[in-house]
């Protein structure tokens, strides 16, 4: 309730006491005009920043509550300010105000003009908020980007390299002068060739220029290749293929730690690995046979013995061994027979603690090693155990 103001004529505002009595009670109850716009100006915060509305709808709700408080503020409250602002300037001798003095006119285009503040300040926040949604949706979308190429990335190393070494070149910002190698004291090498592929490949219009001979060699290559996703051969690196000769090696993946298991047995369990892997590649070849009417041979060399394994090149990276034991192998190949497994004496011993049969063949010349005494594994006595395993 609004106190009822004193009633004054000319007769009593013309005394001094009455005059300070009447500006000392306008003075103490001209509190509530400043509250007024104040609450005003809160409200109309109120809807425009607290409001997580659409902006047309919000610019609705507080042009509603503008005319409402112009309301309150003008018409119940009005009279009362036209009689403040008479005492108010009778009191002072003064002439009525301007309108840029009048308290209800100024109230409202002060509200107005905040009002208009308030949709410019919203309108920016939403914008902006809008943009920051749009830069987060990109950056999300980037970011979704960079990992689907960073997975892409790693299963095309994983595919050219083996998987340690992928980690390796993965965990880590290597330059391209780091040299990445690692020695191994026993790993088991195989060369396995099909010497009948160079009669067979020719080039002529009957197979496109060598086309169809390519297209076989990477058919018998690929399905080499099939063999590795078995989990008895988890354990077989592919190393490279030279023309129709496939290279592998086994040892590779564990750490030269490792390598010395305190049960004889177990540290050499990957050599026998290596050798059922040369009869799966013999019995894959088998079929390949059947199906383009061929008739070519597997000649197999296996040696076992330490190594260094490493990467080259920066753009193009090929891992590759090297050593004595690597060499030995390769002239087991080429020296070998036809459907035969050769190895050398130090490897059919290990062999023959694992269970396998081994043949003497004597003594052969080999190049750059001079005479040394290899061996045969007896296939068929292989290929009947691994049979065994398979069906227990």
């Amino acid at each position: 309730m609004v106190e009822s103001l004193p009633i004054l004529n000319s007769s009593n505002i013309s005394s001094p006491d009455a005059r300070d009595q009447t500006l000392w009670y306008i003075q103490s109850n001209n509190f509530f005009l400043p509250y007024f716009i104040y609450s005003c100006i809160l409200g109309l915060i109120s809807c425009s920043v607290f409001l997580r509305i659409n902006h047309e709808l919000k610019m609705a709700i507080m042009l509603v509550a503008l005319i409402v408080y112009n309301v309150i503020l003008l018409h119940t409250h009005g009279s009362v300010l036209d009689n403040y602002s008479k005492l108010l300037y009778t009191m002072a001798s003064l002439k009525r105000p301007g309108i840029l003095k009048d308290l209800k006119t100024m109230g409202s285009v002060s509200l107005f003009i905040f009002f208009i503040t308030l949709l410019v300040l919203s309108r920016q926040n939403e914008y902006y908020c809008r943009l920051d949604f749009l830069w987060k949706n990109k950056f999300k979308k980037e970011r979704e980007e960079i990992e689907t190429m960073e997975n892409l990335n790693r299963l095309l190393l994983e595919n050219v390299l083996p998987a340690h070494v992928a980690e390796h070149f993965l965990a880590r910002n290597l330059k391209n002068e780091d040299l990445y190698h690692q020695s191994y004291d026993c790993v088991c090498v195989m060369f396995a060739s099909i010497p009948d592929f160079k009669e067979f490949y020719t080039e002529s219009d009957v197979n496109k220029e060598g086309l169809e001979c390519l297209r076989l060699l990477n058919e018998i290559i690929a399905d080499f290749d099939d063999l590795l996703s078995k989990p008895k051969f988890s354990g077989v690196e592919k190393i490279k293929t030279i023309g129709s000769t496939y290279m592998a090696a086994t040892g590779l993946s564990a750490m030269p730690s490792q390598e010395h298991s305190p049960e004889p047995d177990r540290q050499y369990m990957h050599i026998g690995t290596m050798v059922e892997f040369a009869f799966a590649l013999g019995a894959k070849l088998d079929v390949i046979n059947k199906h383009s009417f061929n008739d070519f041979k597997l000649r197999v060399g296996i040696n076992h013995g330490p190594a260094i394994a490493g990467v080259i090149g920066a753009q193009k990276p090929q891992y590759d061994i090297w050593g004595n034991t690597v060499n030995v192998a390769s002239r087991m190949d080429s020296t070998g027979i036809l459907d035969k497994i050769q190895v050398t004496e130090e490897t059919s011993n290990i062999l023959q603690t694992l269970g396998y049969i081994c043949t003497c063949r004597g003594i052969i010349n080999v190049k750059g090693k001079g005479e040394l005494q290899t061996y045969f594994v007896h296939t068929e006595m292989t290929k009947s155990l691994s049979q065994g395993n398979v069906a227990s």
